[in-house]
């Protein structure tokens, strides 16, 4: 059996092979267009560009229902279908209220953003044998794999 602590993904081949294999991603805490100049929108919309499934799931913004052209959701759990990443633009304190409904989504991977790190959430997440990459940036490693 192996340990939890493999699925803390810090490797390039590993994250490389997880930008690679990730299509459909779940974005929690979106940003709206009228945000577009803030990384937890432009992230996202480079990815869709990319030809990623993009699933937006907003913090905010209650009356917004579409993002990117495509439907919002209000909870990661609440997508329909497998999700393979969640690709999470909150601060780290506000992680934890969103950890169960990450867990009960089953996606394979968590991806924390540039800048963000919360290690009891991720040590969570890997024992529920979901990898988890912290503080690093989507499209800066998309753009590595080219």
């Amino acid at each position: 059996m192996s340990d939890w602590r493999d699925n803390l993904v810090t490797s390039p081949e590993t994250i490389a092979r997880v930008v690679r294999e990730c299509k459909r991603i779940a974005v929690l805490g979106i940003k709206t267009e009228a945000q577009r100049d803030q990384p937890a929108f432009y992230v996202p919309e480079y990815m869709a560009g990319a030809g990623y499934d993009i699933v937006p799931v907003p913090v905010y913004y209650p009356d917004v229902t579409v993002i990117l052209g495509r439907p919002v959701y209000r909870a990661v759990s609440a997508v329909p279908g497998p999700v393979d990443m969640v690709n999470v633009f909150r601060r780290p304190n506000h992680i934890p209220p969103h950890v169960d409904d990450i867990l009960a989504a089953r996606p394979r991977v968590v991806w924390l953003q540039l800048g963000i790190r919360h290690e009891q959430a991720a040590e969570t997440f890997a024992r529920a044998g979901i990898q988890v990459v912290q503080d690093r940036c989507l499209l800066v490693e998309h753009r590595r794999l080219r």
